[in-house]
Order: structure tokens, then C-alpha cells, then sequence
């Protein structure tokens, strides 16, 4: 008797480089797609911002890495965060978390009303309405397996913090790909180049690249968010730097077989 081989079992899409799944599951980047627009998105959109999550997520844990080693410790706590976004511009995404964690209390300073008084920190909505705050603790499981995958270990405030910014940046890049799919592309590019005080001026950043351009245009219904839509949006959340290009790259190569339903 002859035995069959076993076929290997398809968990998402194959890529040219050999990547991993995202650690956050394609359902799940539906769901919080879902809590901001009522428009379809497809399939290879959900693969595209979960590979873009997955990129940023990954260059601040390694980024903390680099802080936490520098003083000799493995465990990464919520300085590590904060030493690395303070060294790259680039990492400072997810910002509506900032004023929600104790972490990022002292970077943005105490907030004040008309009177001069200091308005409190807020506290965790009752509300039964979804938000990329309430929302954050969906995110646990895919940035432990993450941080698992970096050969990273966290305290829970880390970790805590890493899943806010997560669901807060995967929340803004569905606004943004929603609205460029209302508004029929991205009217306008930003680019960021970082300077130092007392450093030369860096060259100039060259200009918008085809790929860049031919998402500035969109094709398609105006009922449904694709993978193009998504990229769009990749380049209104993250500023023009080496971050942004990786991450367009790392989702373009993560759905490159995969349909567009």
C-alpha cells in the first residue's frame, strides 16, 4: 500500500521571502476594520494591514531591545518603549494611546483646562461601543507571539502598551483606507526626515517613487477597502522613512498570492 503524502496545511498566503503569518490573524484586523466602516474589506487588504502591523510592531520591540541591552537587561519594561521611540521618529505611531497609558503620562505632559487646572488621566470607557483603547486587549495574543518570535520577553506594562499601540494603529490605518476609497486616492504625501540639533541638514529625500505615485490614484468600487487602498493608507500613518518602505514592501511580498475577495 502506497502512502499518500500528507499536504502541508495553508494557513495564508505564501511570499517570496519565507515570512511568517502575521501574528495578527486576518479576522481580527476585520473585526477593527469593522468597528470604523461599514465598507467590505478584502482579503488581501485584511493580509496587508496585518503584515503592515506586524512590521511596525516588530521595529519598536526591536528597538527596545537595543535599550534594554544597553543596560544589561532582557526583559523589556515601558523606558525600553520610550528610549525608542526618543531615538527614531519614525516609531511614534498609535498616538491616541499616549494619553491613555500611564507610560507615555510624563512624555506628553500634564494636560490643562481654560483654568489652569490639571485634567486627570483618563479611565477606561464603560462604553459598550467598540475603540481602539477598550479594543486592546485583542492584541495580547499576537504580540506575545511576537515578542515570542524576537526572542523578547516583556512585563505586562510593555506588553500592555505594545497591544494599545497595536489596536490604536491598526484602528487609524482603517480610517485612513476607508477615506482614501471615499476620497478616490492620497491628495497629498508626507515625508519626515529626523535632524539633530547642531547636525548638517541631511540630502533631500528623493521623489515619490512609481509605486508611491500609482497610489495616489485609486481604481475600483467605492464599496470595497483592497490591498492598494491599505499601502495608501501605510504612507498617511508612517512617515517617509526606512520604516514606511519596509513595511510596504514586507505587505506587497505578503499578498502577492492572495485574491482580491
Amino acid at each position: 500500500m502506497t502512502t499518500q503524502p500528507t499536504r502541508p496545511e495553508r494557513s495564508g498566503p505564501e511570499t517570496g521571502s519565507g515570512m511568517d503569518v502575521p501574528p495578527f490573524k486576518p479576522s481580527l484586523v476585520k473585526a477593527v476594520f469593522r468597528d470604523v466602516t461599514s465598507m467590505h474589506v478584502s482579503r488581501s487588504a485584511a493580509w496587508a494591514a496585518a503584515s503592515v502591523t506586524r512590521t511596525v510592531l516588530t521595529e519598536i520591540i526591536d528597538s527596545a531591545r537595543r535599550a534594554a541591552a544597553e543596560e544589561a537587561r532582557k526583559k523589556l519594561i515601558p523606558g525600553d518603549l520610550l528610549s525608542a521611540i526618543d531615538r527614531n521618529v519614525e516609531l511614534e505611531v498609535g498616538t491616541k494611546w499616549y494619553d491613555h497609558s500611564p507610560t507615555f503620562r510624563g512624555l506628553t505632559g500634564d494636560l490643562y483646562d481654560a483654568e489652569g487646572v490639571i485634567v486627570p488621566s483618563r479611565k477606561r470607557s464603560r462604553s459598550r461601543k467598540p475603540s481602539a483603547v477598550v479594543g486592546a486587549h485583542r492584541f495580547e495574543a499576537g504580540v506575545r507571539k511576537l515578542l515570542r518570535s524576537q526572542g523578547a520577553r516583556a512585563v505586562p506594562a510593555m506588553v500592555r502598551d505594545l497591544d494599545g499601540i497595536a489596536s490604536v494603529f491598526l484602528t487609524d490605518l482603517a480610517r485612513d483606507a476607508a477615506m482614501v476609497v471615499r476620497e478616490g486616492g492620497v491628495k497629498r504625501f508626507g515625508t519626515v526626515t529626523p535632524v539633530m540639533s547642531g547636525e548638517p541638514a541631511p540630502t533631500p529625500p528623493p521623489s515619490l517613487n512609481d509605486s508611491h505615485r500609482a497610489l495616489s490614484t485609486r481604481r475600483g468600487d467605492g464599496r470595497t477597502i483592497g490591498r492598494d487602498d491599505v499601502l495608501a493608507a501605510t504612507t498617511i500613518q508612517l512617515f517617509g522613512g526606512n520604516l514606511r518602505q519596509r513595511a510596504l514592501t514586507e505587505a506587497r511580498e505578503a499578498t502577492q498570492n492572495t485574491s482580491a475577495g
